[in-house]
């Protein structure tokens, strides 16, 4: 966990969605222990996540349950985190699915599945929010993307489609929305060895090959993207919008 401290974002009000595991649960506490007041959303029921990152930070986040792709749902659980903590001023859209799958073997159900989770839910949630942050005349949008469509990896299409999407999405809400003193920006994480990730996909060959790659010969963990999060919510990227920030260990180099 980052020893940084960004004091704007002492009592902001944050949104996370999926924060009550993986990438996620990190970024949970991470704001927690920046003092922020924090809203999670996630399908699975996180009550004893809620009650150890009280243990552990003095400080109790907001879990709502919901599943993203429920649109008035996810609509009306930024509204409960609004009446609870306020406009919210950071969103970051960190839920996603990175299911494994072959292009002859998609239909078109698992194809709208993919979008709903990886796409459609950042746009909606970034429409739930905005009125909030015009109202708090400032905000931050931040996009969970990944690197896997600049690789153009072969193993997830559909996936890798909305991840090119998101960084069109994160231009042209940071083009619309900066006159309102709203930015939008994406991160685009490298293989970050999650418990899933490690559980389903992670191999010894698989992993190897990988390090291959990596200019810092360390695999991230959840940790390594919560400073990157933290400083795009706070101000002191107050002039940083439409961009996406890789942080990869040094895999692509882009520039």
């Amino acid at each position: 966990m980052t020893d940084a401290i960004f004091p704007d974002l002492k009592n902001a009000s944050v949104f996370i969605t999926g924060g009550g595991s993986g990438i996620g649960a990190n970024l949970t506490e991470g704001f927690l222990r920046q003092g922020s007041k924090v809203a999670f959303v996630g399908r699975s029921d996180a009550s004893a996540f809620v009650d150890e990152m009280e243990a552990k930070t003095g400080n109790r986040p907001l879990f709502l349950q919901c599943d993203i792709t429920k649109t008035d749902l996810l609509k009306q659980r930024v509204a409960e985190a609004t009446e609870a903590h306020g406009p919210i001023t950071t969103l970051v859209n960190n839920a996603a699915n990175d299911e494994r799958h072959n292009t002859l073997d998609v239909t078109e159900d698992f194809w709208d599945w993919m979008m709903a989770i990886n796409l459609k839910a950042y746009f909606f949630a970034g429409q739930a929010v905005i009125p909030g942050m015009r109202k708090a005349g400032h905000g931050s949008i931040i996009n969970f993307s990944s690197i896997s469509y600049m690789m153009g990896m072969g193993d997830y299409p559909a996936y890798t489609s909305a991840n090119s999407g998101i960084n069109g999405l994160t231009r042209s809400m940071a083009r619309e929305f900066g006159p309102d003193n709203i930015r939008c920006n994406a991160i685009a994480p490298g293989w970050v060895l999650t418990d899933k990730q490690m559980d389903k996909w992670a191999t010894p060959e698989g992993l190897a090959k990988h390090m291959e790659r990596m200019c810092l010969k360390e695999h991230l963990k959840p940790d390594d993207i919560v400073g990157p999060v933290l400083f795009m919510a706070s101000k002191t990227s107050s002039a940083m919008t439409g961009q996406a920030m890789v942080v990869d260990g040094g895999v692509v180099v882009t520039g």
